[in-house]
Formats: C-alpha cells, sequence, structure tokens
C-alpha cells in the first residue's frame, strides 16, 4: 500500500509500478513540492470521477494537472509567448497557473470558462511519473474527506483515505505550504493565491 521512493533520484523500477497502476485507472497519493497529492491518469474518466468523490468535489470546482515540462505543457493549454516566458522564469516550482485548455483535456476536467490549472513541481518523483506515463495526471491536495485538514504524511493519508487509494508513494516529508495560484488569461496576470511561488514578478 505504501510504496517507499527515493525523493531526488525516483528509482525507475518503483516509477514503471506507480504508472501500472494509473494506466489501470488506479489512484495514488504522491509527493510535490507543496503537499501530498493525490491524483490518477488524466485520460481515465472513471478514475477521475473517483478523485472527485473522494474529495467531495462538484465539477464546478475544477482540479489541476501536472505536466512533465514546458513542452508537455503546451500540449494541454494555450500558451502565448508571454505565458511561456513566465513560466520558463517559475516552473519547475510551487505555482499553479490557470490557462485557457486545449482540446486534448477531457471536459470534464474544465471550468465553465474551459480553463484548466496546471502544475510543474519542483519534485523528481512526480515529474519521473508524468514522464513515464505519457502524459499528465490530475493534481489535488491530500485532505481528511471530513474536516477537510491536510495531510502531512503517507501514514496520516493510509489512515484517513487508504480504502480510496490504490497506492500511496511515500517521498519524505514535503514543505507544507500551498502553491501560489496565477491565472495567466489573456496575458494579464492575476493573482489568485499566494503561497510558496513567490509573486512579486506578477
Amino acid at each position: 500500500m505504501i510504496l517507499e521512493m527515493n525523493p531526488h533520484h525516483p528509482e525507475p523500477r518503483k516509477v514503471k509500478q506507480v504508472v501500472e497502476v494509473l494506466a489501470n485507472g488506479g489512484l495514488i497519493a504522491y509527493p510535490t513540492d507543496t503537499f501530498y497529492g493525490i491524483g490518477c491518469d488524466l485520460f481515465n474518466k472513471e478514475a477521475i470521477e473517483k478523485v472527485y468523490a473522494l474529495k467531495g468535489k462538484t465539477h464546478d470546482r475544477p482540479l489541476s494537472i501536472v505536466c512533465s515540462d514546458l513542452k508537455n505543457i503546451s500540449e494541454y493549454a494555450q500558451v502565448t509567448n508571454y505565458a511561456y516566458k513566465v513560466m520558463k522564469k517559475c516552473l519547475p516550482g510551487p505555482y499553479t497557473f490557470i490557462l485557457e485548455a486545449s482540446r486534448l483535456v477531457p471536459k470534464i476536467m474544465l471550468s465553465k470558462r474551459k480553463t484548466i490549472g496546471i502544475r510543474v513541481p519542483n519534485c523528481p518523483i512526480a515529474l519521473a511519473i508524468v514522464a513515464e506515463l505519457g502524459h499528465p495526471i490530475i493534481n489535488t491536495t491530500a485532505a481528511d474527506r471530513e474536516s477537510g485538514e491536510t495531510l502531512m504524511t503517507p501514514q496520516e493519508i493510509k489512515s484517513k483515505l487508504g480504502d480510496m487509494l490504490d497506492l500511496i508513494i511515500d517521498g519524505g516529508p514535503v514543505p507544507g505550504k500551498p502553491s501560489s495560484v496565477i491565472s495567466l488569461i489573456n496575458d494579464q496576470p492575476e493573482i489568485l493565491r499566494v503561497g510558496s511561488g513567490d509573486v512579486s514578478l506578477f
């Protein structure tokens, strides 16, 4: 249930094991550069529905996705020259950028405005998983279903959410501060949440 992984040099064999779980429609908990996240394969609608159920979220509260790099982002969002320059300075890092989604993003993932939140966390484990899978995974913070309290360790996640997850990756401690959320729609940066990413650029 809990798979220990080297946070700096994720073992390829273990990364493949995680990707197998995702490819079979499984839900995982994994470390990022902010909190532990809950994720699944972006292209598995049933798995996405399970994430919404686990989070108690309605579809009008969209989930974000983790991409492996800037090139990967441009497949799933409309990236202008301005957005590219901004993201190149900030990523990988503790930011969530809101962009217009491309047609590749499943409708179930989209807000009414057809936007998507995108992360490239500074976390070798998360990036290795996405690179091996070949496309993004869902990203939402691991939290207690009843209290909404953020779950900070694999053991807490197992205790509170274990019955709904197929695999929990133990990548050691995480910083425990949320990402900064910046909308780049129409090339007009708007700070939606101040988190651990420096927002003085905006």
